[in-house]
């Protein structure tokens, strides 16, 4: 957070989809103002109509986080009509498909990489910018337990947040020094439109998602709270790290 009296600025990408929402939701009770921004309009203004309700102001902004100018955009928009940034949660994703290795589709390698990789790197990139200006701020980039394991099926997937945990410690070390904080958090099965998807492909194919699919699921709000944890002035020492939000899953 800024350190300031004045609470900071959210903003969210991904936030139309279920665990962006429930972040956005979560950070609408410590900030001073949250943006949701999505490729999704429709679902940005939903997420953005349910915070004004809770008593935050919003902004919604549809965008490709995967494309430069539209990322170097937003944030511009942000700042712009609700304030510094404070907290960036670098959340947006997809999921690709379920296919073994020598069957995954090129396109949809490429796919994973431009959205999940390329769009964590430019919302790092432009944000950061803003925050070493101010020398304060609060990063979380959601990666997923694909971040730490291997999983059958999901090449695109693994190797993406695999690169978002890389990110995320390169750019605490590239702010050290600052009040700058770069953490990840890492979900596993969480119910939500993208596991759904996940587990429906799994089931029309040979390739089973093993104790992913068995075990139960965690809630959006879940990752939320932990989201809002390190967002907060009390992880003010926690940098660089991987928060595992999976009911224990990995240790399986």
């Amino acid at each position: 957070m800024s350190g300031s009296d004045r609470p900071p600025v959210a903003l969210v990408t991904g936030g139309g989809g279920d665990i962006g929402r429930a972040i956005a939701l979560r950070l609408a009770r410590i900030s001073g103002g949250v943006a949701i921004v999505d490729r999704d309009e429709a679902a940005a203004n939903a997420t953005a109509r349910l915070v004004e309700r809770a008593g935050a102001r919003a902004l919604a902004i549809r965008a490709d986080v995967s494309i430069a100018r539209d990322t170097a955009a937003f944030v511009e928009a942000v700042e712009a009509r609700l304030g510094p940034i404070g907290i960036f949660a670098n959340n947006a994703g997809i999921e690709g498909v379920v296919a073994p290795l020598h069957e995954y589709p090129d396109e949809t390698f490429d796919q994973l990489m431009q959205v999940n990789v390329k769009g964590v790197f430019l919302g790092l990139k432009h944000v950061i910018a803003r925050m070493m200006q101010r020398g304060t701020g609060a990063i979380i980039n959601t990666a997923s337990t694909s971040a730490i394991r291997g999983r059958a099926g999901l090449a695109g997937y693994v190797a993406s947040k695999h690169a978002v945990l890389g990110l995320t410690r390169t750019a605490a070390l590239d702010v050290a020094g600052t009040k700058i904080r770069v953490n990840a958090v890492l979900p596993g099965p969480v119910e939500s439109r993208m596991i759904r998807d996940l587990e429906g492909q799994a089931r029309k194919s040979a390739i089973a998602l093993r104790r992913d699919v068995a075990s139960a699921h965690g809630r959006p709000q879940d990752v939320a709270n932990v989201v809002a944890f390190l967002a907060s002035d009390e992880a003010a020492h926690v940098n660089g790290a991987a928060w595992v939000v999976d009911g224990g899953m990995t240790l399986a």
